[in-house]
Parts: structure tokens; sequence; C-alpha cells
């Protein structure tokens, strides 16, 4: 198979579909409790209030249209735990999220 360039794909969304995204993006930004650099991308800690766990699935579905090169994990743990949402990739996916998302470590 074939390996994806990792470059986003803008022809992917819509013009609703991106400025639902960017929307999106605000929320996940502003729910942010942490950011942990891992060795092949990050993970961001979230809260798992049922709201924000729509939020991300729904970032997710519409994010992995334009940078299909992309791994989300989503990690939902018992009552009372936060949500972890994981972007990781080969070679080079950890820059590309440091530059597109601002992800640094201990946000």
């Amino acid at each position: 198979m074939e390996e994806l360039p990792i470059a986003c794909d803008m022809t992917a969304l819509d013009a609703s579909q991106r400025e639902h995204q960017h929307v999106l993006m605000k929320k996940f930004q502003a729910a942010l409790q942490e950011t942990k650099s891992l060795q092949d991308g990050y993970a961001f800690r979230l809260p798992a209030d049922t709201a924000t766990i729509l939020d991300i699935a729904e970032f997710i579905t519409i994010e992995r249209l334009c940078c299909p090169f992309l791994n989300f994990e989503l990690e939902i743990g018992p009552a009372g735990s936060p949500a972890w949402l994981r972007l990781k990739g080969r070679a080079g996916v950890k820059e590309f999220i440091e530059a597109e998302f601002g992800a640094r470590p201990n946000q």
C-alpha cells in the first residue's frame, strides 16, 4: 500500500464542512486540559462529558477526510476519567501536528 503524503487535502471538505471543522477546533482548544508528547505524535486530555465526546468524534470524522495520513485514537475511561485523543503517524506526522494544531507538551 502506497503511503499517503503528509499534507492536508483541502478539496476533501466543502465550505460548510471547513467552517464546522473550524468551530470544532475552537471547542477542542477551549476544552484542552493537557498535551503530552508521544514518540509518534501527541496525546490530548479532554473532559469526558457527553458534549465533548460527541465534539471529538465529529472532529475525527471530518479531520480524517482532509488528513487521511493521521491515526486517531480516542480513549474514554470509566466515569470520572478524562478522555484522551491521540493523533499519531509515521515520521513527519508529529511535526505536522505541531504546525497545524499548535501542539506543545503540557499545555
